[in-house]
């Protein structure tokens, strides 16, 4: 009965399935530091004895966690309200998967970020939109754990996962003036994360006014001055609920604009529905362009005019580089590729 009763341990493991207990040790923790035969046979042998790590054990004994977190600005029901959050979601969750690794979602805690990186139990953090000389970032490196942020360049010494935001936004505002537009409302989003009390105004502005000044250029290319009356900025949150709110007055005006230009799709669905309330026809009646390329684009109708941005791509090499960092690897910054993907939402502007 003691004998039964008796904790399988890695010594145990070792004996049956001829190896060291450092190779058991790097079968759970390590994978990549043994054959996948070797691991197999480790595995095999641990499943016919029962034997289940302690977890409290194995932290103690690595020094980790087994868990990679992603930082949130934002408290989760609002982070998760714009759907291309979960395109990043996906591809960080495709490589902890491969990696035997969970992800642990790391909002604000009482609205200080501050607080959520102190007490962090994870080996590595991936951050979405945070300013480069945040001071958030500055904690997680004292902290010295291994970090990536994505949509935030610029901190010396730090890896990012990025876009040219600037240039796509350029690329996508020529297309909607090459169309004939000259009556613009471009709809933006604003200096987030307010609810947030360790976190200074314009947390995320990087972003915001990288994509302004794509839309700012491809007006000057053209001589129309961004102060023109016919180029009006409504910033909104990343929400469809708060883009309804500031859409509906405008379209509710005999001069409405021709085209709005979305610098987030969540945005351009909010558009969309206030278009349906209003029983306006997109493009006859106004012309609606987007910016990310989420899944939810496609199914509209008309199919959305939008400047495509890999989401999933983003979360997956961020989720690979902080694992190369977790390591003791080096890591580089990354600049995806941009896609222009044209719809039926934008038409030319009618010369009735």
């Amino acid at each position: 009965m003691n004998k039964q009763s008796r904790r399988i341990t890695i010594k145990d493991i070792a004996e049956k399935a001829q190896v060291s207990k450092a190779t058991v040790s790097f079968a759970f923790n390590a994978p990549w530091k043994i054959s996948e035969e070797t691991r197999a046979r480790v595995m095999q042998v641990a499943e016919e004895l029962d034997f289940i790590p302690d977890p409290l054990a194995r932290t103690l004994a690595t020094k980790r966690v087994g868990s990679i977190g992603l930082l949130l600005p934002d408290p989760i029901q609002e982070a998760f309200k714009n759907p291309y959050m979960f395109e990043v979601l996906q591809g960080i969750g495709t490589v902890c998967h491969g990696e035997d690794l969970s992800l642990t979602i790391l909002p604000p805690v009482k609205g200080l970020l501050s607080h959520t990186v102190r007490t962090a139990l994870v080996d590595g953090i991936i951050t979405i939109g945070i300013e480069p000389d945040n001071e958030i970032l500055s904690l997680i490196r004292k902290r010295q754990i291994p970090f990536v942020t994505v949509d935030g360049a610029g901190l010396v010494g730090s890896v990012n996962v990025g876009i040219d935001d600037e240039a796509a936004a350029f690329e996508l505002m020529s297309y909607v003036l090459e169309m004939g537009h000259r009556d613009i409302s471009i709809i933006s989003l604003k200096n987030l994360h307010q609810v947030l009390i360790d976190s200074p105004d314009g947390i995320r502005s990087r972003i915001i006014e990288l994509r302004l000044q794509g839309v700012y250029r491809a007006l000057a290319e053209r001589g129309i001055p961004k102060q023109s009356g016919q180029i009006r900025v409504y910033p909104v949150d990343a929400s469809v609920e708060s883009t309804v709110e500031a859409v509906t007055p405008l379209l509710s005006e005999a001069n409405r604009p021709t085209a709005i230009v979305c610098l987030s799709d969540v945005a351009a669905l909010g558009v969309y529905q206030v278009c349906h309330d209003l029983h306006l026809s997109i493009p006859k009646d106004i012309s609606v362009a987007g910016f990310d390329g989420i899944f939810f684009g496609k199914l509209l109708e008309p199919a959305l005019t939008t400047l495509s941005q890999p989401g999933y791509e983003k979360g997956q090499a961020a989720a690979s580089l902080v694992v190369n960092l977790m390591r003791g690897l080096s890591g580089q910054d990354l600049v995806l590729p941009v896609e222009l993907q044209i719809g039926a939402s934008v038409a030319p502007v009618s010369l009735d």
